[in-house]
């Protein structure tokens, strides 16, 4: 017979041996776009270990596409979304954390209803708003339906419901209006939260790839994403070294990041209060 302490013990080394077995997984991808990108063409399908290194893939793929331009197009539109997201968000939750008024409840079922809809689902509508505005083909078509953001809407009403309100009374009696207060109270104490809503806007709308394909066709505002497509498809030969070292290029930005910021990261969520 298993002795009782021993069940545990054993549930615990299968979850490890689980976990790992996943993480070796997922790890594999991306050492085989590291080992093809540093080495010439012939050990992409061989791991020699003594294999030479080298830097010419990444100077072929950075030539043979407009990738500085790519570059450029997807920092802006990062950009332009989190910007415009951080103050739509910031005043919607307020709203609803701070302000009784008429319908607010089903106002707020609407916004949660959105977290069910998938983006993908309004696309078509999407695409006939942009022709509608006149803005096809633009970064900022890639980035207006993204702009008010439910769940970040959701998740900043919930940090804001967490502020005492005897902070909010205390402003208004020393003078402050609503946004003078919304300003030196709330968004402060938020600071956590709005950390990691914008680490994970930004990796997101990096990676984002369908909408941005669908709506621009030029390279002066195709994303990476689109641009990384485009550039590996077959019409420009397989070539895996080159096609893994722009892989690396692309993504190479958002792997840096999270390797230097990996505990802000995952201390912004836990101090968040994510419910």
């Amino acid at each position: 017979m298993i002795a009782r302490g021993a069940r545990p013990s054993l549930g615990r080394g299968l979850e490890t041996a689980a976990a790992w077995l996943l993480g070796l997984l997922w790890i594999l991808p991306l050492a085989y776009a590291v080992w093809t990108a540093f080495h010439p063409a012939e050990f992409s399908a061989r791991f020699v270990p003594l294999a030479p290194l080298t830097l010419e893939n990444f100077t072929n793929a950075w030539s043979a596409a407009p990738f500085a331009r790519y570059f450029v197009n997807t920092v802006l539109l990062v950009t332009l979304i989190l910007a415009a997201q951080l103050v739509l968000c910031t005043l919607a939750a307020y709203a609803f954390a701070r302000f009784a008024f008429a319908g607010r409840d089903a106002l707020f079922f609407l916004v949660l209803l959105q977290l069910m809809i998938m983006p993908d689902v309004l696309i078509v509508e999407n695409y006939r708003t942009m022709s509608r505005l006149g803005v096809l083909d633009t970064v900022l078509a890639i980035g207006l339906p993204y702009m008010a953001s439910a769940f970040g809407i959701f998740l900043l009403r919930q940090t804001f419901k967490t502020v005492p309100k005897e902070l909010d009374e205390a402003a208004r009696v020393e003078g402050a209006g609503a946004l003078e207060t919304l300003w030196k109270v709330y968004v402060p104490l938020a600071k956590p939260v709005y950390v990691a809503y914008g680490l994970v806007s930004i990796s997101y709308h990096w990676n984002n790839f369908l909408w941005p394909l669908i709506v621009t066709n030029s390279v002066t505002s195709r994303p990476v994403t689109v641009g990384l497509q485009i550039f590996s498809s077959t019409d420009q030969g397989v070539d895996w070294s080159i096609i893994t070292a722009a892989t690396l290029l692309t993504s190479g930005p958002l792997l840096i990041a999270f390797l230097l910021f990996q505990r802000q990261f995952v201390q912004s969520f836990m101090r968040a209060g994510i419910r």
